[in-house]
C-alpha cells in the first residue's frame, strides 16, 4: 500500500490504522468481513473495512470523568 487515502471523517491516519488494528483482531477471532475482498490477510481486510466506511467507531473520554473533582464528590 503505497499511500493512505483517508475518508474526510477521519482527521489522522494513526486514529485509522489504531482502529484498523482493533477491527483486525476482531476479524482475527472470527468475526466477518464486512467487505468484499480477495485478501485473506486480517490486517488488509481491516484496512479496506476503514477506508470504505463500513467500520464504526466514536471516541470516549473515559479518562477525564474518572479522574474529574466533581466525580470523587
Amino acid at each position: 500500500m503505497a499511500h493512505l487515502i483517508l475518508p474526510r471523517e477521519v482527521e489522522s491516519k494513526f486514529r485509522c490504522i489504531a482502529v484498523a488494528s482493533l477491527r483486525a483482531k476482531q476479524l482475527q477471532n472470527g468475526s466477518k468481513p464486512r467487505v468484499a475482498t480477495p485478501s485473506r490477510k486480517s490486517t488488509r481486510v481491516a484496512i479496506e473495512e476503514a477506508l470504505a466506511g463500513a467500520i464504526s467507531w466514536e471516541i470516549r473520554d473515559d479518562l477525564k470523568t474518572a479522574s474529574s473533582p466533581a466525580a470523587e464528590a
